[in-house]
């Protein structure tokens, strides 16, 4: 099945990314098609008068486009006053079929110079003389609908103008801000998979085995997320299960209970941030991990707490390779830790460890270790963790003893 689409929603396109779906994308304009020049203003009349009439006087049309049906009749009353010399038509979904066509076709054949309308035209229509788009509240709309009916226009050779105005006065969420910001920003040609992907970051990427539209990844993190993903597909597809899977293909899961990620205050693009989570990846050695936290604060300044346990996390991560543990789950009493394959290098040296650890650690029946601990604060139970891993790694990393057989007797020989 193939699917075309300008702005994938949030779910398709966490869908390509994971590899659930092949993805192509086609950045090249058409010959002599120019980029639609975006202005987010609070709404002016004699801005929007001087739009339309300029579009009315170079032989164009109009779109003004409202988010709510009860408000086009207030709107085509102003519009008719503010600029008296122009013919409007209008168009909402609450209309009858035939008279919805009858509207369409006429504006189509120029009879109107401004369709005032919902965001019913916001997909499939084709109108090369419309190129000027006015959004009224262009806060309510979504920043995919905002593409969409920016791409309505601008459709020929001629250079399009979109005006997504505000209320006067009118304080926006931090959302809908971002969402304007987005569409100002990205008024290139081509940029349709860039902002999806704004769009992903800013309603999250959806449950893929649910019906939410946004899902977990905030929760576990975009990184593990998406490694996580990425195993999941790899084995549908070739049908190998990833049980017995290399030892140098399996990741440690960490949970400890603190935010662990690079905040949006701190590193404000996402595609900046989805290129550090890769690096942060890729990371193998102490050594790696610190020259990558002073480059973030060269760049970026002083790591917040979220980024420091990230790094943390990451070093944990090695540590767990090194000792063989598949999962660790930390609380403030301690910690439970599974054994990769139920499998630790050194079994003699943890028996020595867990003697040593009498009263406080234990190996339960289904190879779990336990270590009870009292870690009451989140920076005291990540250094306890990375201490208890720095010992296992240590002791999974020694030579095991060699057991010696008892010397033969004198008879025996």
């Amino acid at each position: 099945m193939l699917t075309l689409t300008a702005t994938p929603i949030p779910l398709t396109l966490q869908m390509a990314l994971a590899g659930v779906k092949e993805m192509s994308i086609i950045a090249t304009a058409p010959v002599d098609r120019l980029a639609v020049r975006s202005f987010v203003m609070p709404y002016d009349p004699v801005v929007i008068r001087e739009a339309v009439l300029r579009e009315h006087h170079r032989g164009g049309q109009t779109f003004y486009v409202s988010p709510r049906i009860g408000d086009l009749e207030e709107l085509r009353v102003d519009l008719k006053k503010l600029v008296p010399e122009i013919k409007i038509g209008m168009a909402h979904g609450q209309m009858a079929a035939s008279e919805l066509e009858k509207v369409m076709s006429a504006f189509d054949d120029g009879a109107f110079d401004v369709l005032l309308s919902t965001n019913i035209i916001e997909s499939g229509l084709d109108i090369p003389t419309a190129n000027t788009l006015v959004v009224h509240r262009s806060d309510m709309f979504g920043l995919a609908q905002l593409y969409q009916l920016r791409g309505r226009i601008g459709r020929g050779k001629q250079r399009a103008y979109a005006y997504l105005t505000l209320p006067q006065g009118k304080h926006l969420t931090a959302t809908a801000q971002r969402r304007l910001e987005v569409m100002q920003t990205l008024d290139t040609l081509g940029a349709g998979f860039t902002l999806a992907s704004h769009d992903m970051d800013i309603r999250g990427a959806g449950n893929l085995l649910g019906e939410e539209q946004s899902g977990h990844i905030r929760e576990v993190g975009i990184e593990l997320y998406q490694h996580l993903l990425e195993e999941a597909v790899a084995s549908a597809r070739s049908g190998v299960s990833t049980l017995g899977e290399a030892p140098e293909d399996w990741t440690p899961q960490i949970t400890i209970g603190m935010p662990v990620l690079i905040p949006e205050t701190y590193v404000a693009d996402l595609n900046v941030r989805l290129g550090l989570y890769r690096r942060i990846a890729a990371l193998l050695e102490s050594r790696e991990i610190d020259a990558f936290a002073a480059e973030l604060v060269d760049r970026f300044g002083a790591l917040p707490a979220e980024v420091e346990n990230l790094l943390d996390i990451i070093a944990i991560k090695q540590l767990c390779r090194a000792a063989g543990i598949e999962k660790v789950e930390a609380g403030p009493k301690g910690a439970v830790l599974s054994f990769h394959q139920n499998r630790f290098a050194n079994p003699v040296g943890l028996v020595d460890f867990l003697q040593a650890q009498a009263g406080t650690a234990k190996l339960r029946t289904d190879q779990k270790l336990v270590v009870m601990r009292s870690w009451e604060s989140d920076k005291e139970r990540l250094t306890g963790v990375r201490r208890l891993l720095e010992q296992l790694a240590k002791i999974a990393t020694e030579t095991p003893p060699q057991i010696k057989a008892p010397a033969k007797t004198r008879a025996a020989r």
